[in-house]
């Protein structure tokens, strides 16, 4: 498939070798497979609350988390809530079509989920929606 197998030995060798290339992209392709799966475990643990009726999770350019300590959490780092409007009116001033995932853990105060959704709402945020699991329905 190489190369043909003839008498003369001054002939030069025209056709690809394509094993190498494959090697590379099969090596590549493991690589990338292995470092996704470690890019995807470093997540915040929630635990979310659970309901029949929820559809998926639309895209969102604004991530948000209330602890169960009450922290917050903007993108994945820790803010305040006095810190919080200032920093989602620069998201809004990208982009004016922003929106907001809100997720709170089960245990975390109710008011302080509120306060945040308050803040988002008066910051400019059009749209956003709540984060939750679906229930496993029989």
């Amino acid at each position: 498939m190489a190369g043909q197998v003839e008498q003369d030995d001054d002939e030069v060798i025209a056709a690809i070798n394509m094993v190498p290339f494959i090697d590379i992209s099969l090596v590549l392709l493991i690589i990338f497979m292995v470092t996704s799966s470690y890019i995807v475990k470093a997540a915040i643990e929630v635990d979310l609350p659970t309901a029949a009726t929820g559809s998926d999770a639309a895209p969102s350019t604004i991530g948000l988390v209330v602890l169960a300590d009450g922290k917050v959490q903007l993108n994945g780092a820790e803010v305040t809530l006095e810190q919080l409007p200032a920093l989602v009116k620069a998201e809004v001033a990208k982009d004016s079509k922003v929106q907001a995932m809100i997720a709170g853990d089960r245990t975390a105060n109710y008011g302080k989920i509120i306060d945040v959704v308050d803040v988002v709402k008066a910051a400019g945020v059009k749209a956003f929606a709540l984060n939750i699991e679906r229930e496993v329905t029989p």
